[in-house]
């Protein structure tokens, strides 16, 4: 089965990665596919995009082409996992230029926001061993 949207996201975001996670726990008919910009070998070429536009805000791709960006990927992801009324804000007329301005902010500093909401990357594991930091080190 081929998913409807696939999303365009930056694993080493831990936010990102959290709210990844959770829409693929929502996932259950395989509505959506993720794309994780971060991973080694991610080419954005095939998507018409370089980097930077993709670190600025999300993307989205549905299945017949159709790039969604920013407020409107997640208003898609979100909808096609049956929570759209998490994001219900998202479809208000007058709040979406609000909405919008706040995410491109937040995604500008996803690192620094993740940090201050307390989200944190889990360790990467290869080969069976996990890249634990020391607790006094980091």
């Amino acid at each position: 089965m081929n998913a409807e949207l696939t999303l365009y996201y930056d694993g080493r975001c831990p936010f990102c990665a959290t709210e990844m996670a959770r829409l693929q726990s929502w996932n259950g008919a395989g509505r959506l596919a993720f794309a994780d910009i971060a991973a080694a070998g991610f080419d954005p070429l095939p998507l018409g995009l370089d980097m930077a536009a993709l670190n600025r805000e999300s993307h989205a791709r549905t299945a017949d082409g159709a790039l969604l960006v920013g407020i409107d990927s997640l208003l898609a992801a979100y909808t096609l996992v049956g929570r759209a009324w998490l994001v219900w804000p998202l479809r208000v007329r007058f709040l979406r230029p609000v909405l919008g301005f706040a995410y491109r902010g937040f995604a500008r500093h996803r690192y620094t926001m993740s940090r201050w909401l307390g989200y944190r990357l889990p360790p990467r594991c290869e080969d069976g061993a996990c890249a634990l930091k020391h607790p006094f080190a980091q």
